[in-house]
Parts: structure tokens; C-alpha cells; sequence
């Protein structure tokens, strides 16, 4: 007698699904590093992320296509389908976390902390070039109440210094926060303000943010105030805060160290 074979059903969802995850991640990878090139168009690096990490969300659907059938059929590929869906995941994780904080937190777009009398942007035209020819836009009494109320602990700083201790400190904390510094001028002259114009950078993608440090002199000290804005999208994700407190923070330990 002929021993019949049968064969398992092997899906197809599993090995499209790893396919597509490993395509994802070369995507995302060729748009991180169009958004670090100062000579590739930002909005179309963000183009090609929002692709790739459509890609991944394609990934695991099919994923979990594969997981169905092989749940229901017993049909073959349990590892491969595991495969992709743990690297669209693993692609998907940042975005999914940034998501979270876009939900949770304002559309922001600009962050300082005096929200009556934020800094002025520099209109010089080192400054406009920096920026790509741009000038953040002021925001409205709705979202400096919507600031006021998801940062009440952004406030300005007052070192009981002297405005040019003061002024090295600040530009020392700039560096130290790896600032692309524009611009600076002491406090003193006509105005009295000291003024530090720079473009921030996030860590992962690179994206600017413009950044300006006002400093006051008082008969107390110096008072500084920092305005942070984006560049890019209709919400910051809490990324002008994170600047703005990150800053202040190496400017109170700066301050303490010298005393």
C-alpha cells in the first residue's frame, strides 16, 4: 500500500511579514539619517518615516494574519511570523511611545518661561538663516493657558550673580547641552538683556528646535528666561519643556559648582 503524505498548510502572511519588518527598518534607518543631512529637505525625511513606520504597522498585521491562520489550520511558519512581528515591533516602539505623549500631553508648540513676556526670536539675519528662514509663531492666550496649567513648573531662573557671571554660565550650559549656538550678547548697552539664540537638535531623529535665552540683570541677580519652539508638526510631544528644563538644570548645577 502507498503511504499517503500530507502536507501542512504554510501561510503566507509570515514570511511577507518579516519581509515587510526588515524593509521597515531600512526605511526608518534611510530617514534618520535624511533628518541628520543639513542638505536633505526635512519634510520629505519625515515623509519617508511616516512611511516606514507604516510599513512596520503593515508588518504586524500580517503577523497576526499569519498567527490566525496557524492558530485555526496548524498551518507552518510560527517562527517566521514571531520574527517579523518582534522587529515591526521593535521599529514601532519610539513611535508608539511618542504617540502615548502626543495624546497625553498639549499641542504645544511653543514653550518659554515667562508666558506674559516670552523672548523675542532674533531677527538678525544669522539668526533667520539658522532657523531655514523661518520664524516661530507667537502663541495665543489658549495655548499659554494650556502651558500654564501642563507646566506649572516651568519658571524662570534668578542667580544671585552678577550678569556677566551669569552670561558664562548660560553659554557654558549651552555647550554642555550640545547647543548650536547662533548668536550671543552679553548683558549690557542700551537694552541691558543678554540674548543666546540657538537650534537645539532631539537626540534620536535630529529634528531643530530654536531655542532664545533672555537675561535680565537685577539688583537680586540675573533673571533668566527660555523660549523653545518647533520647527516642524502642530505639536512638540513635550520636547520644548524637556529643553527648556533640561538647560535651566545645567545652568542650577553650573551655579552650584562655582559657589
Amino acid at each position: 500500500m502507498r503511504r499517503l503524505i500530507v502536507e501542512e498548510p504554510v501561510t503566507r502572511a509570515a514570511p511577507w511579514a518579516l519581509r515587510l519588518a526588515w524593509f521597515s527598518l531600512a526605511v526608518v534607518a534611510l530617514a534618520l539619517l535624511l533628518v541628520r543631512d543639513p542638505r536633505a529637505e526635512t519634510d520629505a525625511a519625515l515623509a519617508v518615516l511616516g512611511s516606514g513606520v507604516g510599513l512596520a504597522a503593515l508588518a504586524v498585521l500580517l503577523a497576526l494574519a499569519a498567527f490566525v491562520r496557524i492558530w485555526r489550520e496548524g498551518a507552518r511558519g510560527l517562527g517566521v511570523a514571531v520574527g517579523g512581528l518582534v522587529l515591526a515591533a521593535l521599529v514601532l516602539a519610539y513611535p508608539a511611545y511618542m504617540a502615548v505623549r502626543g495624546v497625553m500631553l498639549p499641542p504645544l508648540t511653543d514653550v518659554a518661561t515667562d508666558i506674559e513676556n516670552p523672548p523675542a526670536f532674533s531677527r538678525s539675519r544669522a539668526a533667520w538663516e539658522a532657523r531655514g528662514w523661518r520664524m516661530p509663531r507667537d502663541s495665543g492666550p489658549a495655548a499659554r493657558a494650556l502651558q500654564r496649567e501642563a507646566y506649572p513648573q516651568i519658571a524662570p531662573l534668578t542667580l544671585d550673580l552678577g550678569p556677566d557671571e551669569a552670561f558664562a554660565l548660560a553659554m557654558k550650559a549651552a555647550q554642555n547641552r550640545k547647543w548650536q549656538v547662533v548668536e550671543s550678547y552679553k548683558p549690557g548697552g542700551r537694552v541691558g538683556n543678554g540674548r543666546i539664540e540657538a537650534v537645539v537638535r532631539s537626540r534620536l531623529l535630529g529634528l531643530p528646535y530654536d531655542v532664545t535665552v533672555r537675561l535680565h540683570p537685577r539688583a537680586d541677580g540675573t533673571r533668566i528666561d527660555v523660549r523653545s519652539a518647533t520647527r516642524f508638526g502642530d505639536r512638540d510631544f513635550g520636547q520644548n519643556a524637556d529643553h527648556i528644563r533640561a538647560y535651566l538644570d545645567e545652568i542650577g548645577n553650573l551655579a552650584l559648582a562655582v559657589k
